[in-house]
């Protein structure tokens, strides 16, 4: 009996992994995704259907909205069941903050769903487009007893297979720009592509997927510095817009004690707006209440991020305000792992 190939949707949103040169001008252009096989004939091999999707309009990732979030998730929302896996071309810039908010969006996923892009244009001769690409299929398309091996919103790019949810850009120059800080790696390729299983989700298939497409993005995000100017914090504080405050603390989640500063963080959350504290540091977590300069953060009800990215925070914040989660169970739902994002 012959098994059955997976069909994998490529979503081209944008980005440089969709650009060849125009040799007479020199200029980048985006090409037809139609014919992407004229331009990667190495995906004829692939032992599973393809087919290609692009955005209308394709934009740079530094354009893209909450609005082109709700647009990638409609597309997999409409053909969720006439394929086995999703791939989803993005510009890098933005990319961490697409897969975290996607992951959100998509509740229940069983089936993969694969972001990547590439640093060179898909023309250029040192490109990492192929790579990428090719690499994020084959993941994409595998199967177990005819089940797909993973089940979530995932993130490639150079030879690793991440949580989307984890990752974070670290570098512009690169070939490896991304990282995963608090999570390692979900698969990593070499001669052979090593799955960790360990490191999957594994998703209840008694459940059908549930799309979220409202998301409140009146957030803020304030990063701590030495002499932070107590009338800029005020203006972010008292601002009436503002639902949600990501505060990038120092070191395991301290922060000034300054009495102007600690009032202002209790009666913000008095007014009724959330509070997250998340740590500067790439890697770590917070531990609020560990030293005293966290304590008062702790006891005025600020909301501990624990080892989330800055990415995953605020498309959580954007989530859950969305959804339009009740104050009372915020914290309680926050400091929860919804989708892998957090230890």
């Amino acid at each position: 009996m012959t098994k059955a190939k997976s069909s994998i949707l490529i979503i081209y949103t944008g980005g440089t992994i969709g650009m060849i040169k125009d040799f007479e001008t020199g200029a980048l252009k985006a090409f037809n995704f139609d014919e992407i096989s004229n331009n990667i004939p190495e995906l004829t091999h692939l032992d599973c259907n393809l087919k290609t999707i692009s955005f209308q309009d394709p934009i740079d990732s530094s354009n893209m909205d909450t609005e082109d979030w709700v647009k990638i998730v409609e597309i997999i929302e409409a053909e969720y069941e006439n394929f086995d896996g999703f791939v989803v071309l993005h510009g890098s810039d933005t990319m961490s903050y697409t897969a975290s908010a996607i992951s959100f969006m998509l509740e229940n996923l069983c089936k993969p769903v694969i972001f990547t892009g590439s640093q060179l244009p898909i023309g250029d001769l040192r490109t990492d487009a192929k790579e990428n690409l090719i690499t994020s299929i084959q993941l994409a398309s595998l199967k177990e007893k005819g089940i797909s091996v993973i089940n979530e919103v995932c993130l490639y790019f150079e030879y690793k297979l991440y949580r989307g949810n984890r990752t974070t850009k670290l570098n512009a120059e690169q070939f490896e720009a991304f990282s995963s800080p608090n999570y390692p790696p979900i698969a990593e390729s070499g001669v052979h592509l090593k799955i960790n299983k360990d490191y999957l989700l594994k998703p209840d298939r008694k459940k059908k997927l549930v799309v979220h497409k409202q998301l409140e993005n009146n957030i803020a995000l304030v990063k701590l510095f030495p002499g932070i100017n107590e009338s800029f914090l005020t203006s972010v504080f008292t601002n009436e817009k503002i639902k949600a405050i990501v505060l990038e603390t120092y070191g395991v989640g301290n922060a000034p004690t300054s009495e102007w500063f600690i009032n202002m963080v209790k009666n913000s959350i008095k007014a009724g707006k959330i509070v997250v504290n998340i740590t500067q540091c790439p890697k770590g977590s917070v531990m609020m209440g560990k030293y005293e300069t966290s304590t008062c953060l702790k006891k005025a009800g600020v909301i501990s991020g624990n080892d989330i990215t800055t990415e995953a925070a605020i498309a959580k914040l954007m989530y859950m305000l969305g959804a339009q989660i009740e104050i009372k169970v915020f914290k309680t739902i926050f400091e929860t792992s919804l989708r892998g994002e957090m230890n």
